[in-house]
C-alpha cells in the first residue's frame, strides 16, 4: 500500500462514524479517486462523485445497495470473495458495454466492519494508439517551445521594419520594409497554427450559439467551395450553446470544409451538421477517452475518396500531409485538433477508402444564454501589415513606464517605441533587475509592461510583488502563450495580455488603454 493510501485509510479511520455525514463526504471527495464506503453486509453507505461518475447514470447508486448488484453477473461471486480477502480484482459493472476496472477493498480499523472500495478504470489501448498519443504529446510540447522562440524572433523582425518605416515612410526602402513586415505576418500565422496544435494559443472564448455560427460560415463556404461541391447544412433544433473563441470555431469549420473539398477534386457532396449527445460512461476515441457529460456536436462529412487506413493514425500530426505537391502544409487538421482540445472538446474521424470521411467534434454544452455576437470576422489569410500610423505625442503625469524584457532586441525596440510616444521608460532585463532599479529610483512607475517567461521571477510574479506595494498599478504582460496556459484569470486580476508577435503600434495602443485618462495629455 502506498504512503498516500495509508494516510487516507488512517484519516478515514479517525473520522468515519456510523452513517455518512459531512466529514465522511469531505474525506471521500478529497481522495481524488473513485471511493465508496461499504458496510459489513456488503451494502453501500456513501460514495464520492468520482465513484458515481465511474458507475454512470445507468447504474444509479443509493444507500443500502448491495455491492454485488454493481458487478456484472459473470464471476461476480468470485470477485466478491477476492475483494473480501483484500485482493485487487479486475471487474466490469452491471451495465452494457462497461469498461474494465481494478477494484480493491480495504477494511477500516475500529469501524465495525466497514470498508472502503476503490475503483480505477483500466484504460486498455492497443499499442499503436498508445504510441500515437505519446507522439502527439511529444510533438505538441516541441511545437509549443519552438513557437515561443519564433514569436520573439518575429516580433524583433517586424518591429525593426516597422520602426525603420516610421522614420522614413516615403523612403526608397519602403517597399522592401513592407515586404519584411508582410513575411513576418505570414510567419506569425504559421506560429499561431503551431500554438493551436500545442493548445497554447491566446483564445478569447465566448458563449456561442452553435447553429448560428455554422449558418454564418455556410454562407461564406458556398462561395469558396464552388459549384462542383454540393453543401448541405443540417442543424439540430433546439440549438445548443458552447463556450469557445468564435474566430477559432470559424477556423475549425473552414479547415475541415477545405480539407473535404480537397478530398473531392471532381466534386461531390459535403454535409455540415450540428447535434447533441449525452455520454453516460467514458468512451474511447482513438488515442483519447471521451468523458461522461452533455455535449453539443459538430459534424463535417464528405463523399470523397476516404483516407487510407495506414494514413488515418497520423492525420492530426503537424506537417504531415499527403498533398505536399499541391501546396499542402500539414497544419490544417493539427490546428483543428489543437483548437478543439484547448476548448475542452474532443474530435474523432471515421473514414474508409471509397466511402468518404466524417469528422465529429464534441464540445461541452453551456446551459446559459449566448453572449451578444461580436462584429463578424471572416477566416482568411492574415491581413498584410499596414504602414505604421503617426502616433500623437503623449505626455503624462507620473513616473516612468517600467519595461521588462529578457530579449535585448525586443527590449530596445519597445523602449524606442514608447519613448517616441512620449513616455519616460525605465528598462530592465529581468524581474530582479527591475526591482533593483525601482529601489534606486524610489519612484512609483506609471505602469508595468513585462514579458511573462523570463529567467528567475516571471512577469506574473513581478506584477504580484509590485501590486503589494501599489495595488492599483496598471500591468500589461506580453506573451506568446494563451492565458489558460499561464494558469490565471488575468481579466479578474486586472491584467492585460498582449499576444506575441505584436506590432509596436499595438504595444503603444494597449499601454494607453490601461492608463488612467487623467495621466495622458495629447500634444
Amino acid at each position: 500500500m502506498t504512503e498516500t493510501r495509508r494516510k487516507l485509510q488512517a484519516l478515514l479511520s479517525r473520522t468515519l462514524r456510523p452513517g455518512p455525514d459531512a466529514t465522511v463526504m469531505a474525506v471521500l471527495e478529497a481522495a481524488g479517486t473513485g471511493l465508496a464506503l461499504v458496510d459489513q453486509e456488503d451494502c453501500l453507505l456513501a460514495w464520492n462523485s468520482d465513484f458515481a461518475a465511474l458507475c454512470g447514470p445507468m447504474l444509479p447508486l443509493r444507500p443500502g445497495l448491495k455491492l454485488k448488484r454493481l458487478l456484472a453477473d459473470d464471476r461476480s461471486s468470485e470477485a466478491m470473495a477476492a475483494l473480501a480477502s483484500g485482493q485487487r480484482w479486475v471487474v466490469t459493472l452491471a451495465v452494457e458495454g462497461s469498461p474494465r476496472f481494478e477494484a480493491e477493498r480495504r477494511r477500516l480499523p475500529m469501524q465495525e466492519g466497514n470498508s472502503v472500495l476503490r475503483l480505477t478504470r483500466i484504460l486498455a489501448r492497443p499499442p499503436e494508439e498508445q504510441a500515437a498519443a505519446a507522439r502527439l504529446q511529444a510533438v505538441g510540447a516541441l511545437a509549443g517551445g519552438i513557437a515561443h522562440d519564433f514569436n520573439n524572433l518575429l516580433t524583433a523582425i517586424a518591429g525593426s521594419a516597422e520602426s525603420a518605416l516610421a522614420r522614413a515612410p516615403a523612403g526608397d526602402a519602403g517597399p522592401e520594409l513592407r515586404q519584411v513586415m508582410e513575411s513576418a505576418g505570414r510567419g506569425a500565422a504559421l506560429v499561431r497554427q503551431l500554438l493551436a496544435f500545442a493548445r497554447q494559443q491566446a483564445l478569447r472564448p465566448r458563449v456561442v450559439d452553435l447553429n448560428e455560427a455554422v449558418a454564418a460560415m455556410g454562407e461564406l463556404l458556398h462561395r469558396l467551395l464552388g459549384s462542383r461541391v454540393r453543401l448541405a447544412l443540417t442543424l439540430d433544433e433546439p440549438s445548443r450553446r458552447v463556450r469557445i473563441d468564435p474566430t477559432q470555431l470559424d477556423q475549425v469549420i473552414m479547415n475541415l470544409a477545405l480539407n473535404a473539398r480537397d478530398a473531392m477534386p471532381d466534386g461531390g457532396a459535403m454535409r455540415i451538421g450540428t447535434g447533441h449527445a449525452v455520454v453516460l460512461r467514458p468512451e474511447p476515441l482513438g488515442a483519447e477517452v471521451l468523458p461522461p457529460g452533455r455535449y453539443a456536436m459538430l459534424e463535417v462529412a464528405d463523399s470523397g475518396a476516404g483516407i487510407p487506413e495506414e494514413v488515418l493514425p497520423r492525420i492530426f500530426d503537424p506537417f504531415f500531409t499527403t498533398r505536399r505537391d499541391r501546396g499542402g502544409t500539414g497544419l490544417g487538421l493539427s490546428t483543428v485538433h489543437g483548437i478543439v482540445r484547448q476548448s475542452g472538446g474532443f474530435i474523432a474521424v471515421d473514414s474508409k477508402p471509397g466511402q468518404g470521411t466524417r469528422f465529429r467534434i464534441w464540445l461541452p454544452r453551456h446551459e446559459g444564454p449566448a453572449d451578444v455576437p461580436l462584429p463578424t470576422t471572416m477566416v482568411a489569410a492574415p491581413p498584410l501589415p499596414q504602414p505604421p500610423a503617426v502616433v500623437p505625442l503623449v505626455t503624462h503625469e507620473g513616473g516612468p513606464i517600467l519595461l521588462v524584457e529578457d530579449e535585448v532586441p525586443l527590449l530596445r525596440l519597445a523602449e524606442r517605441a514608447l519613448r517616441r510616444a512620449g513616455f519616460d521608460v525605465l528598462t530592465a532585463g529581468c524581474a530582479e533587475e527591475a526591482l533593483e532599479a525601482l529601489d534606486r529610483s524610489a519612484t512609483r512607475p506609471l505602469a508595468m509592461v513585462s514579458d511573462v517567461v523570463m529567467p528567475g521571477l516571471d512577469g506574473l510574479e513581478l506584477a504580484a510583488k509590485l501590486r503589494r506595494k501599489w495595488p492599483d498599478l496598471p500591468v500589461l504582460l506580453m506573451s506568446g502563450y494563451a492565458e489558460a496556459a499561464l494558469g490565471r484569470d488575468l481579466n479578474a486580476e486586472g491584467i492585460r495580455l498582449l499576444a506575441k508577435p505584436y506590432s509596436l503600434g499595438a504595444l503603444v495602443a494597449e499601454l494607453k488603454s490601461i492608463l488612467p485618462v487623467e495621466t495622458l495629455k495629447v500634444s
